[in-house]
Protein backbone atom coordinates (compact mmCIF):
# COMPACT_ATOMS: atom_id res chain seq x y z
CA UNK A 1 0.00 0.00 0.00
CA UNK A 2 1.28 3.38 -0.77
CA UNK A 3 1.86 5.90 2.04
CA UNK A 4 -1.33 7.74 3.18
CA UNK A 5 -1.01 10.65 5.68
CA UNK A 6 -4.21 11.76 6.83
CA UNK A 7 -4.74 15.20 8.70
CA UNK A 8 -7.75 16.31 10.05
CA UNK A 9 -9.14 19.57 11.59
CA UNK A 10 -12.49 19.76 12.94
CA UNK A 11 -15.04 21.43 15.07
CA UNK A 12 -15.93 20.43 18.63
CA UNK A 13 -18.83 17.52 18.11
CA UNK A 14 -18.99 17.42 14.63
CA UNK A 15 -16.86 13.51 14.75
CA UNK A 16 -13.81 14.23 13.66
CA UNK A 17 -11.95 11.39 16.12
CA UNK A 18 -14.89 9.04 15.37
CA UNK A 19 -14.20 9.61 11.54
CA UNK A 20 -10.59 8.86 12.27
CA UNK A 21 -11.17 6.08 13.79
CA UNK A 22 -13.32 4.65 11.37
CA UNK A 23 -10.22 5.27 8.63
CA UNK A 24 -7.53 3.97 11.17
CA UNK A 25 -9.43 0.84 11.30
CA UNK A 26 -10.10 0.38 7.29
CA UNK A 27 -6.72 1.17 6.36
CA UNK A 28 -5.15 -0.36 9.33
CA UNK A 29 -2.83 2.51 10.71
CA UNK A 30 -2.56 4.74 13.50
CA UNK A 31 -4.40 7.74 14.68
CA UNK A 32 -2.75 9.82 16.49
CA UNK A 33 -4.31 12.66 19.07
CA UNK A 34 -3.60 12.30 22.49
CA UNK A 35 -0.99 9.67 22.09
CA UNK A 36 0.74 12.13 20.10
CA UNK A 37 1.50 14.20 23.57
CA UNK A 38 2.69 10.90 25.06
CA UNK A 39 5.23 10.35 22.37
CA UNK A 40 6.33 13.94 22.75
CA UNK A 41 6.56 14.00 26.68
CA UNK A 42 8.63 10.84 25.91
CA UNK A 43 10.77 12.23 23.52
CA UNK A 44 11.94 15.36 25.65
CA UNK A 45 11.60 13.61 28.86
CA UNK A 46 8.98 16.41 30.07
CA UNK A 47 5.52 15.84 31.46
CA UNK A 48 2.58 15.11 29.36
CA UNK A 49 1.09 18.07 31.39
CA UNK A 50 3.65 20.40 29.45
CA UNK A 51 2.42 19.63 26.61
CA UNK A 52 -1.85 19.32 27.97
CA UNK A 53 -1.35 23.10 28.75
CA UNK A 54 0.30 24.26 25.66
CA UNK A 55 -2.16 22.27 23.43
CA UNK A 56 -5.15 23.52 21.03
CA UNK A 57 -7.51 22.09 23.67
CA UNK A 58 -6.38 24.58 26.14
CA UNK A 59 -6.79 28.67 26.42
CA UNK A 60 -3.62 30.88 24.94
CA UNK A 61 -6.22 33.99 25.35
CA UNK A 62 -3.00 35.68 27.00
CA UNK A 63 -0.64 34.41 24.52
CA UNK A 64 -2.66 35.07 21.82
CA UNK A 65 -3.66 38.47 22.36
CA UNK A 66 -0.04 39.46 22.67
CA UNK A 67 1.50 37.84 19.71
CA UNK A 68 -1.41 38.60 17.71
CA UNK A 69 0.94 38.96 14.74
CA UNK A 70 4.06 37.85 13.90
CA UNK A 71 5.63 41.11 14.22
CA UNK A 72 4.50 41.60 17.90
CA UNK A 73 5.89 38.13 19.01
CA UNK A 74 9.26 38.43 17.17
CA UNK A 75 9.41 41.75 19.30
CA UNK A 76 8.64 40.14 22.40
CA UNK A 77 10.37 36.41 21.88
CA UNK A 78 12.12 36.82 25.27
CA UNK A 79 8.38 36.21 26.52
CA UNK A 80 8.36 33.10 28.95
CA UNK A 81 5.10 31.87 27.74
CA UNK A 82 6.31 32.56 23.72
CA UNK A 83 9.20 30.08 24.39
CA UNK A 84 7.50 27.62 26.15
CA UNK A 85 4.78 26.93 24.06
CA UNK A 86 6.83 27.58 20.97
CA UNK A 87 9.05 24.93 22.12
CA UNK A 88 6.42 22.63 23.26
CA UNK A 89 5.06 23.03 19.63
CA UNK A 90 8.56 22.58 17.69
CA UNK A 91 8.73 19.00 20.03
CA UNK A 92 5.30 18.06 18.51
CA UNK A 93 6.50 19.01 15.23
CA UNK A 94 9.37 17.12 14.76
CA UNK A 95 7.49 13.67 16.12
CA UNK A 96 4.61 14.36 13.48
CA UNK A 97 7.51 14.64 10.76
CA UNK A 98 9.03 12.16 11.77
CA UNK A 99 6.25 9.71 12.38
CA UNK A 100 4.92 11.04 8.48
CA UNK A 101 8.62 10.12 7.45
CA UNK A 102 7.82 6.33 8.63
CA UNK A 103 4.23 5.38 8.20
CA UNK A 104 1.01 5.97 7.15
CA UNK A 105 -0.85 7.56 9.65
CA UNK A 106 -3.45 9.81 10.97
CA UNK A 107 -3.21 13.51 12.94
CA UNK A 108 -6.08 14.71 14.83
CA UNK A 109 -5.30 18.66 14.53
CA UNK A 110 -2.19 19.72 15.97
CA UNK A 111 -1.74 22.26 12.42
CA UNK A 112 -0.44 18.81 11.22
CA UNK A 113 -1.27 19.89 7.81
CA UNK A 114 0.76 22.76 7.69
CA UNK A 115 3.20 20.94 9.54
CA UNK A 116 3.32 18.69 7.00
CA UNK A 117 2.90 21.09 4.31
CA UNK A 118 5.71 20.24 1.88
CA UNK A 119 4.92 16.08 2.21
CA UNK A 120 3.26 14.81 -1.12
CA UNK A 121 1.39 12.07 0.49
CA UNK A 122 -1.20 14.03 2.77
CA UNK A 123 -4.91 15.01 2.78
CA UNK A 124 -6.10 17.35 4.27
CA UNK A 125 -9.34 17.42 5.55
CA UNK A 126 -12.03 19.12 7.87
CA UNK A 127 -14.93 18.00 9.69
CA UNK A 128 -18.03 20.58 10.51
CA UNK A 129 -21.81 19.73 11.40
CA UNK A 130 -24.79 21.07 12.16
CA UNK A 131 -24.89 23.16 15.09
CA UNK A 132 -27.64 21.22 16.95
CA UNK A 133 -26.01 18.14 15.98
CA UNK A 134 -23.04 19.31 17.60
CA UNK A 135 -24.62 20.51 20.96
CA UNK A 136 -26.48 16.77 21.24
CA UNK A 137 -23.43 14.94 20.81
CA UNK A 138 -21.44 17.04 23.48
CA UNK A 139 -24.67 16.44 25.37
CA UNK A 140 -24.57 12.87 25.20
CA UNK A 141 -20.66 12.61 25.52
CA UNK A 142 -20.43 15.21 28.38
CA UNK A 143 -23.79 14.28 29.96
CA UNK A 144 -24.02 18.85 30.19
CA UNK A 145 -26.89 20.97 29.78
CA UNK A 146 -27.71 22.28 26.14
CA UNK A 147 -26.43 26.02 27.53
CA UNK A 148 -23.19 24.22 29.27
CA UNK A 149 -22.60 22.51 25.46
CA UNK A 150 -22.98 25.61 23.91
CA UNK A 151 -20.03 27.23 25.79
CA UNK A 152 -18.12 24.58 25.48
CA UNK A 153 -18.24 24.32 21.61
CA UNK A 154 -17.66 27.97 21.42
CA UNK A 155 -14.80 27.92 23.89
CA UNK A 156 -13.29 25.16 22.32
CA UNK A 157 -13.47 26.21 18.58
CA UNK A 158 -12.33 29.53 19.53
CA UNK A 159 -9.43 28.31 21.17
CA UNK A 160 -8.65 25.84 18.06
CA UNK A 161 -8.72 28.63 15.89
CA UNK A 162 -6.58 30.76 17.26
CA UNK A 163 -4.13 27.71 17.74
CA UNK A 164 -3.91 26.70 14.36
CA UNK A 165 -4.51 30.37 12.95
CA UNK A 166 -1.24 31.50 15.15
CA UNK A 167 1.02 28.74 14.05
CA UNK A 168 0.33 28.30 10.97
CA UNK A 169 -0.47 31.90 9.32
CA UNK A 170 -3.69 30.86 8.03
CA UNK A 171 -7.32 30.35 8.75
CA UNK A 172 -8.80 27.63 10.62
CA UNK A 173 -11.83 26.10 8.87
CA UNK A 174 -11.39 27.81 5.50
CA UNK A 175 -11.88 26.15 2.56
CA UNK A 176 -8.27 26.70 0.65
CA UNK A 177 -6.59 25.57 3.69
CA UNK A 178 -7.97 22.00 3.05
CA UNK A 179 -8.59 19.48 0.60
CA UNK A 180 -12.54 18.40 1.89
CA UNK A 181 -14.33 20.63 3.97
CA UNK A 182 -17.28 18.63 5.26
CA UNK A 183 -20.64 18.70 6.83
CA UNK A 184 -21.09 15.34 9.28
CA UNK A 185 -24.68 16.12 9.73
CA UNK A 186 -25.61 15.33 6.09
CA UNK A 187 -24.44 11.79 6.18
CA UNK A 188 -23.34 10.57 9.45
CA UNK A 189 -20.02 9.59 10.56
CA UNK A 190 -19.50 6.19 9.07
CA UNK A 191 -20.96 7.06 5.70
CA UNK A 192 -18.85 10.42 5.66
CA UNK A 193 -15.58 7.67 6.60
CA UNK A 194 -17.17 5.42 3.70
CA UNK A 195 -16.96 8.49 1.49
CA UNK A 196 -14.15 9.20 2.29
CA UNK A 197 -12.50 5.90 1.80
CA UNK A 198 -13.33 5.86 -1.76
CA UNK A 199 -11.81 9.84 -2.12
CA UNK A 200 -8.33 8.63 -0.13
CA UNK A 201 -8.36 5.50 -2.31
CA UNK A 202 -8.69 7.21 -5.61
CA UNK A 203 -6.38 10.07 -4.43
CA UNK A 204 -3.60 7.57 -3.25
CA UNK A 205 -3.90 5.22 -6.79
CA UNK A 206 -3.20 8.78 -8.96
CA UNK A 207 0.15 9.61 -7.05
CA UNK A 208 2.60 8.80 -9.25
Amino acid sequence: MKKIIINIGRQLGSGGRSIAALLAKHYNITAYDRKLIELAAKESGLSAEFFENADEKKSHGFFHSIFSNRSAANALTHSDSYLSNDTLFKVQSDIIRDLAERESCIFIGRCADYILRDNPHCINLFFTANLEDRTRRMIEEKGITAEEAAELIEKTDRRRAAYYNYYSGKTWGAAESYDLCINTSHLGHEATAQMLIEYIDKRVKSEK
